[in-house]
This record gives C-alpha cells, sequence and structure tokens, in this order.
C-alpha cells in the first residue's frame, strides 16, 4: 500500500514539477516577446506601420477634410484681408503694399495646406531617425535568460508535494498577470499609432489656420502634438531600456517565487511608465 502511495506521490511530484517550468517558460517568453515587440514597432514610420490602414487615412484626408479646410482657409484669407485694411486708422492712412503683404501671406497658407501630408510625415521621420538612433545607444537586451531554469528543477525535486503546490498557483497567477501586462503593452503601442492616424487624418483643417496670427495657434498646438506623439517613441525607448537595466538585477535563484514576483514588479512598472510617455511629451512641448 506505502509503495502504490509513493507511487501516485512520485507521479503527482513530476507534474507539477513540469506545470511549473513550462510555466516559467511560457511567462519569461510572454515578456520576451511583448518587449520586443516594442523596440520593433515604435521604430515604424506611420506608412509603414499599417500601409492599408495608412493609405485609407490619407484618402479621407485628401478627399473629404481638404475641401473643408479650404474653405476655413478662404474664410481666414478673406477675414486676414479686412484686418489688414481696417488696421491703419479705418483706411485714413491705406498704403497699397498691404495688398503684397496679403498676398504673400495667403500664398504661404496655400502652400502649407497643399503639403500637408508631406509636412506630417516628416515630423515622423525625423521623430523616427531619433528613435532609430536611441534603439542603437541601448544595448543591454531586453530579454530574460532563461538558460538556468534547467538547474531550478533540481531544486524543485527536492520540495514536498504541498511546497509545489504552492509555488504551482503562485506560478500560475503570476503568468496570468503577466499576460494582462503583456496585453496591456499591446494596448499602448498600437493605442499610439491609432491616435497618429486620428491626428494625421485631420491634419489639413489646422494647417489652414496658418493665414492667420490669431488663429494660427491652432496650427502651432497641432504641430506641438504631433512632434509629441513622434518623441514618444523615443521616450518609450527610454523606458525600455531602463527596464533592460533594472531586468538584469533579476538572477534566476532557488527562491523562484521571488524572481518570478521580480519580474511582474519591472513589468508593472514598465507599463505604468509607457502610459505615462504620452503625457510626459505634451507637457515637454506644451501641447494640448
Amino acid at each position: 500500500m506505502e509503495t502504490v502511495i509513493e507511487a501516485i506521490s512520485e507521479w503527482l511530484k513530476e507534474q507539477l514539477i513540469a506545470a511549473i517550468m513550462e510555466s516559467l517558460s511560457n511567462t519569461f517568453d510572454a515578456v520576451n516577446f511583448q518587449v520586443g515587440q516594442i523596440a520593433a514597432k515604435v521604430g515604424e514610420n506611420p506608412q509603414d506601420f499599417v500601409p492599408g490602414v495608412f493609405n485609407m487615412v490619407r484618402g479621407l484626408s485628401e478627399n473629404v477634410i481638404m475641401p473643408i479646410a479650404g474653405i476655413i482657409l478662404t474664410f481666414i484669407a478673406c477675414y486676414e484681408l479686412i484686418q489688414l485694411v481696417i488696421s491703419h486708422n479705418n483706411l485714413a492712412n491705406f498704403e497699397t503694399w498691404i495688398f503684397f503683404k496679403w498676398v504673400l501671406k495667403t500664398f504661404i497658407a496655400v502652400t502649407l495646406i497643399s503639403n500637408t501630408m508631406n509636412i506630417t510625415m516628416a515630423v515622423f521621420d525625423v521623430a523616427q531617425h531619433v528613435v532609430n538612433e536611441s534603439g542603437g545607444l541601448i544595448m543591454d537586451s531586453t530579454a530574460i535568460d532563461a538558460s538556468d531554469l534547467e538547474d531550478l528543477e533540481e531544486h524543485l525535486e527536492a520540495m514536498d508535494i504541498g511546497t509545489l503546490l504552492s509555488i504551482y498557483m503562485q506560478t500560475f497567477v503570476v503568468s496570468f498577470l503577466i499576460y494582462i501586462l503583456s496585453a496591456a503593452i499591446f494596448v499602448i503601442i498600437y493605442g499610439r499609432m491609432v491616435e497618429i492616424y486620428l491626428m494625421v487624418s485631420l491634419a489639413p483643417i489646422p494647417f489652414a489656420t496658418f493665414g492667420n496670427r490669431e488663429q494660427s495657434m491652432i496650427g502651432q498646438n497641432y504641430l506641438r502634438s504631433l512632434f509629441a506623439l513622434g518623441f514618444q517613441g523615443f521616450l518609450i525607448m527610454i523606458c525600455v531600456g531602463i527596464y533592460a537595466v533594472l531586468i538584469k538585477t533579476i538572477a534566476l535563484s532557488p527562491d523562484i517565487v521571488g524572481s518570478m514576483w521580480n519580474v511582474t514588479h519591472f513589468t508593472i512598472l514598465l507599463v505604468f511608465t509607457l502610459f505615462k510617455t504620452g503625457s510626459v511629451a505634451k507637457a515637454v512641448l506644451h501641447a494640448h
């Protein structure tokens, strides 16, 4: 009878050890994959991220929003002309040079709105260059080294069933949290790009306001918001670099649960800082 119980205990112990090792391996793979996706996706231009979506957004911007922007530009040009005419003591000191000034300002405004997409993409070209350069300077690998997992199996074999069951339950909870954090990272990266597409789709309207000093604040704030979205990628890369340094301080040890929770803590910190990158970029560039 004792032999049967011992055999069942050994079988159950082997199953628990195998489940714990698989959970550890899957957790590390999930973290490594999502963090690796950050560096790969953040460095892409909007037209390269999802070309089909970008072409749709560009078509809508040029065919639907551009006519509205043309109407706004016409209104602003007329308003600017009226302001120039009446600004000289209600025509008491009328000078013809103001018409040349108005023609020059209108020409610049029309040129800007005609090249809206080129200017918008130039902003992200600059941001992409900065992100790629920063990626080259972040030399530390973000990958968690799971090569020592095999050594941990020996420590697991020395434990009793109760301890193994406790470790398995904790690793299951940690794995579940890691998958949630991985989903949050996915939402942050793709959500930023969706926000960029939304901003690009309405680009002609703020560009139409540059013909007037008062209304040009709309266009200036729009450009600051574009730069904030672009350089948010740079801040994301900094977060990844900090995460890479912190994760290197974690050494897989016989305290398996402790190592797992440390990985979870640093990953939570990474997700939190990724969420903050957008507000930080807008605060630095004073974008609303």
